[in-house]
C-alpha cells in the first residue's frame, strides 16, 4: 500500500506541470497588461515598461515559466502583481470559505441522494422512482449558473428568505444555504442515480435472498448486506464528485460574492494576475489529487477483497521482481 501512495504522489509532478503550463500558456496569451493594471491607465509609458522590467515581464516566456517552477519547487507561490501579497497566504485566507462550501455540497448530496437512491431501488416503476429519475436528470443537466440566479429570484427576490449574496457582517448559517443548494444539486441528482443502480445490482444476489431466509430484518438486510456492498460505485463517485465540486465553486462563488477560491482565481483572471491564478490551480490539483487517493484508500477499509488483491498482486511482482 505504501508503494502504491508513493507511485500516486509521483504522478502529481506531471499533472502539475501539465496544468501549470497550459494556464501560463493562455494567461500569457489573454489581452491585457498586469504593470497597467496595477499602476492604472494614467499611467506614462517609462512608468509601464520600468515596472514591467522590474516585475520580470519582459523575460522570454519560457524564462518566465522556469522561474515559477523553480520557486514553486521551494513551496514558493510568488507575489501577486496585483497587491504585493503573497498568494499562499490569500489562498489559505479563501480555502477555508471553498472547503466548507464543497463539504456542506457534498453532505447535502449524501444526505439527500443516498436515501432516495436507496427508496427509489426498492420501489423500481412506482410513481416515487419516475418522479425521482425525472429530477435527478434535470438536476445533473442543470448547469450552476442557472440554479444560481434561479434560486436567487425564487428565495432572495421574490419570497426573500435567503439572502442574494454572502455578506460579512451577515449570518453564515443563512449566507451558505443557496450556494449549497446550487452546487450541490448536481452531485445529488449523481449520487442518486448511482445509488439506485448500485443497489439493484445487488438486491437480487444470492446473499441477500440467505438474510432474508435467516429471518434478518428486512432493514438490516438493506443497511447490513446491500448497501453495504453497493458502496464502492458510491464512494467512487463522491471522490469524483468532491473534485468537481471544487471545481464548480468557481461559477458559485462568483454569483453568492462567497470568498472562497472560486471568486478568487476570476477576479485573478480578470486582473491578469498569473501567479494567483497559477497558485489557485496548483492548490486544487494536489487536494484534488490527495481526495481520490483517500478514495483508493477507503476501498480497502469498505471491501476487504479489494485489500487482499492489492496484497496478493504486490506478492506477484514481488516474486516475479
Amino acid at each position: 500500500m505504501l508503494k502504491y501512495i508513493i507511485k500516486r504522489i509521483l504522478m502529481l509532478i506531471p499533472v502539475l506541470l501539465g496544468a501549470t503550463f497550459i494556464v501560463f500558456t493562455v494567461m500569457d496569451m489573454t489581452p491585457g497588461d498586469p504593470a497597467v493594471a496595477k499602476l492604472g491607465v494614467d499611467a506614462t509609458v517609462e512608468q509601464i515598461e520600468e515596472l514591467r522590467e522590474s516585475m520580470g515581464l519582459n523575460d522570454p516566456f519560457l524564462l518566465r515559466y522556469g522561474r515559477f517552477i523553480w520557486k514553486l519547487i521551494q513551496g514558493d507561490l510568488g507575489t501577486s502583481y496585483k497587491n504585493d501579497l503573497d498568494v499562499m497566504e490569500q489562498i489559505m485566507q479563501r480555502m477555508p470559505y471553498t472547503f466548507l462550501l464543497s463539504f456542506a455540497a457534498l453532505l447535502f448530496a449524501i444526505l439527500v441522494g443516498v436515501p432516495a437512491g436507496i427508496i427509489s431501488a426498492r420501489r423500481q416503476y412506482t410513481i416515487f422512482d419516475n418522479c425521482t429519475m425525472v429530477l435527478t436528470l434535470v438536476g445533473a443537466s442543470a448547469p450552476h449558473f442557472w440554479l444560481g440566479l434561479m434560486g436567487v429570484i425564487v428565495f432572495a427576490v421574490k419570497l426573500g428568505w435567503l439572502p442574494a449574496a454572502y455578506s460579512a457582517s451577515g449570518s453564515l448559517a443563512t449566507g451558505i444555504i443557496l450556494p449549497m443548494l446550487t452546487l450541490g444539486m448536481n452531485s445529488t441528482a449523481l449520487v442518486t442515480r448511482m445509488t439506485r443502480s448500485a443497489m439493484l445490482d445487488v438486491m437480487n444476489q444470492d446473499y441477500v435472498d440467505t438474510a432474508r431466509a435467516k429471518g434478518i430484518s428486512e432493514k438490516t438486510v438493506v443497511f447490513r448486506h446491500m448497501l453495504r456492498n453497493a458502496l464502492i460505485p458510491i464512494i467512487t463517485v463522491l471522490g469524483l464528485q468532491f473534485g468537481s465540486l471544487l471545481g464548480g465553486a468557481v461559477t458559485t462563488e462568483t454569483i453568492f460574492a462567497w470568498p472562497g477560491i472560486g471568486r478568487y482565481i476570476v477576479e485573478s483572471i480578470s486582473n491578469k494576475d498569473t501567479p494567483c491564478v497559477l497558485g489557485a490551480v496548483v492548490m486544487l490539483a494536489i487536494i484534488v489529487t490527495v481526495i481520490n487517493l483517500l478514495v483508493d484508500i477507503i476501498y480497502a477499509f469498505v471491501d476487504p477483497r479489494i485489500k487482499s488483491q492489492y496484497k496478493s498482486m504486490v506478492r506477484r511482482a514481488s516474486k516475479n521482481g
